[in-house]
């Protein structure tokens, strides 16, 4: 299975992808639709395996500069650009100035609270 996704990158070298069905064969299950690669899929097959020995190394710039033969600003530069390719996925995103109002109208927060919010 693994090589069917290095294939699948290396045949579209990083342009959009729709998959339009997906089977599981242990289960006899097909699910039809439109549904994108996930983020890291997306990457070019030697960007996966950067970023897969990144995480094995526990983000060891120093260790990643000895697995690949490279110096602390290429690791650091290639780091970057793939990270450029990835949308980040906020935790806590900030509460829009309505939702404040609305908890606030609803007296789940007081005004101190609400002022809080809204100046961040």
């Amino acid at each position: 299975m693994a090589k069917d996704w290095q294939e699948l990158t290396r045949i579209t070298r990083g342009a959009p992808v729709v998959i339009e069905r997906v089977r599981i064969d242990e289960k006899d299950i097909v699910v039809e639709g439109s549904f994108e690669l996930p983020p890291l899929a997306r990457l070019t097959m030697e960007d996966q395996i950067f970023i897969t020995a990144f995480i094995k190394t526990h983000g060891s710039i120093k260790e990643m500069e000895e697995l690949f033969g490279i110096s602390y600003p290429t690791v650091k530069n290639r780091l970057n650009r793939i990270a450029e390719q990835l949308e980040f996925v906020e935790i806590n995103p900030p509460v829009s100035r309505l939702e404040v109002l609305s908890q606030l109208e609803k007296g789940e927060i007081t005004a101190e609270e609400a002022t809080k919010k809204i100046r961040g």
